[in-house]
């Protein structure tokens, strides 16, 4: 068989040569298309939960909120198991499912449980899942510096609350509209506070009359409360 194949070659060598040719082709095509990663992304197929409860102890967080959300997410279709941590104030649930699971199809079921759960929580927990992103798919770590011959508008240096606003308010918007990049976390610096401080002496000497209602903390990600602290309103 071999004589036969090597006779059929030198025989038909220009047929030879163009198959040869275009296996090359087609090998040069598909290396262009091949999604090659020099760190496969093993990962199984997960979704997370996060939930923010300032002031909850770790037993207070498991209890109260790490467990009602176990209870809701049981059932769902593909769901292999389940990973938790309690900590101070913060409960992060990891639904594992089954390999071939669609990702955002897992998400689009998580959610769906999640709109039921959040009736059963404390009242200022702020729950959310997590990015469609495993910690293999983190392919850019940058630092946000300032010149030291840059000032602000009033002539001062920038400062570590400076660079975090920046980031927060300018770099990361523009970069979460980058297609493919799913989160941009900020690490360092600190973040912005306004705080309001009545003076009472003043308000006696105002002759203010009126009371410090207390109201809960919004619902929208902004509060950064802890155990002990109160946050009201003058009216």
């Amino acid at each position: 068989m071999i004589d036969a194949l090597l006779q059929f070659s030198i025989a038909r060598r220009w047929i030879v040569l163009f198959l040869v040719a275009g296996l090359g082709a087609l090998g040069l095509w598909s290396y262009q298309r091949l999604p090659i990663d020099a760190v496969p992304d093993i990962t199984n197929v997960q979704v997370q939960i996060n939930a923010r409860a300032p002031g909850f102890t770790p037993l207070e967080t498991e209890s109260r909120i790490t467990f009602p959300i176990e209870a809701g997410m049981g059932g769902i279709p593909g769901l292999k198991n389940f990973r938790s941590i309690s900590k101070y104030g913060l409960a992060q649930v990891t639904a594992v499912f089954e390999d071939g699971t669609d990702l955002y199809f897992a998400r689009q079921l998580v959610n769906e449980r999640l709109q039921g759960v959040r009736e059963q929580l404390p009242a200022g927990v702020i729950l959310d899942m997590g990015p469609a992103a495993t910690g293999l798919g983190e392919i850019f770590m940058y630092v946000v510096e300032a010149d030291p011959a840059a000032r602000k508008a009033d002539g001062s240096a920038y400062d570590a609350m400076d660079l975090r606003t920046i980031q927060d308010w300018t770099i990361r918007p523009q970069l979460r509209q980058v297609p493919g990049v799913s989160e941009v976390d900020g690490i360092g610096g600190y973040t912005k506070q306004y705080h309001v401080l009545p003076d009472p002496g003043r308000l006696v000497w105002c002759d203010w009359t009126g009371h410090l209602g207390l109201v809960p903390p919004s619902e929208d990600g902004e509060a950064s409360l802890t155990e002990g602290t109160m946050r009201g309103v003058v009216a």
